[in-house]
């Protein structure tokens, strides 16, 4: 099977563009059943329940042992050569499903298996350094977050040592392609919130392979925190509202309630006056029960500043306090996805630009394919109009 480097190619048309695009979000959506040898990504920390596919040279997660993916009409089937996604028993793309990471089969002197301390993500090398989180087990939980249930699982260690990282992502890099560093951490208690420790063991891994990094962590008390992580070397920052809507991130995401989501358009700003415009990321949650007008509004306010708004389906953890909720309709993504898309062109802060991180992966997100396609169809192929989020 081949590397995930040499699987990732350009969607050729914007015909094709349009039809892998609206299969990626119905995938989201629905989940796939799979009728041949996989590789997972169960459940916990994200992206969870996660089967990491490349449709026609796309990268894509999806959902594949949840509940509600018994439903789906969709299916993986093994080929004579390859494989492919089938609707109801008819064929709608070749498939790639990811290969076992070589270096899975690697160990630490101490004798820790490399999948415990950072697992690929298809082409991106990812990994929690700080399993614990100051709001899990109490009333600040977030709701949608399986931070806790990897640790429980045993599938992961509770603290990433700067020099394991180093060493994991050396030989994720020469066994298996990786493009670059995803490394996320549980909230501290601590004013900088985590994000020291995380850019230290990302500086770690930067200086072992010279891989781009993208750290994430919650606004810092005091700002100047994120020069320190500049200071180390971090190529962009993932710093997650979650949701632009008050309402329901008081409900779901109590802490960050509290920090506000006007301090996140301050942290932000800071952050891409260091970073530059696109390197600055923020995950926002679809399917949660936000209003899409505060979203739409709330993305284009974001990329204004020159933050990329990386829009992804709900995917219910096990778990998690969310585990029973259903991910949104493709119908109810696709709208609001295709208000952002054309607004992320023309203000020139596409994925493509993005240089390590989720926002430069897209497998979780339409966003990237929707982009391509949009990019191709302004070439003078036929555009989809942009579709009311109402």
């Amino acid at each position: 099977m081949p590397t995930a480097e040499e699987v990732r190619s350009p969607i050729p048309t914007a015909e094709d563009g349009n039809r892998i695009a609206q299969l990626i979000v119905e995938l989201q959506s629905q989940g796939l059943k799979i009728n041949t040898e996989f590789e997972r990504r169960p459940g916990g920390a994200g992206p969870s329940d996660a089967g990491m596919i490349w449709i026609e040279g796309t990268p894509l997660t999806v959902p594949v042992d949840a509940d509600f993916v018994k439903n789906t009409p969709f299916t993986l089937e093994a080929e004579d050569v390859g494989f492919g996604i089938y609707n109801n028993g008819s064929r709608v793309a070749s498939a790639a499903p990811s290969n076992r990471p070589t270096y899975y089969d690697m160990e630490t002197a101490d004798g820790t298996p490399y999948w415990q301390i950072a697992l690929m993500h298809l082409d991106s090398l990812a990994s929690t350094v700080l399993q614990t989180c100051a709001y899990w087990g109490n009333d600040d939980q977030c709701k949608f977050c399986g931070i806790g249930v990897s640790l429980d699982s045993g599938n992961t260690v509770k603290v990433k040592r700067p020099e394991h990282l180093a060493e994991v992502a050396v030989a994720a890099q020469k066994y298996d392609g990786a493009l670059d560093v995803t490394l996320t951490t549980g909230s501290t208690y601590g004013k900088d919130r985590g994000a020291l420790y995380v850019a230290k063991c990302g500086n770690a891994m930067k200086e072992a392979t010279g891989l781009p990094v993208e750290v994430q962590f919650e606004p810092p008390e005091d700002l100047n925190v994120i020069d320190r992580v500049a200071d180390l070397g971090m190529d962009s920052l993932g710093i997650h509202v979650e949701t632009f809507d008050p309402a329901v991130l008081e409900r779901i995401a109590p802490p960050k309630a509290r920090t506000g989501i006007e301090r996140y358009f301050e942290t932000w700003e800071y952050a891409v006056k260091r970073f530059g415009e696109g390197q600055v990321t923020t995950y926002v949650i679809l399917g949660m029960g936000e209003d899409p007008e505060l979203t739409i509004a709330g993305c284009k306010r974001a990329i204004d500043i020159g933050v990329y708004p990386f829009i992804v389906p709900l995917r219910p953890v096990p778990g998690s306090l969310m585990a029973d909720v259903s991910p949104p309709t493709s119908e109810y993504t696709d709208r609001i996805a295709r208000q952002v898309a054309p607004y992320l062109i023309e203000r020139g802060i596409t994925a493509d630009k993005v240089l390590a991180g989720c926002a430069r992966c897209q497998a979780c997100s339409p966003l990237g394919a929707i982009e391509q396609q949009l990019q191709l169809s302004s070439t003078g192929r036929t555009l989809i109009p942009v579709m009311d989020a109402s």
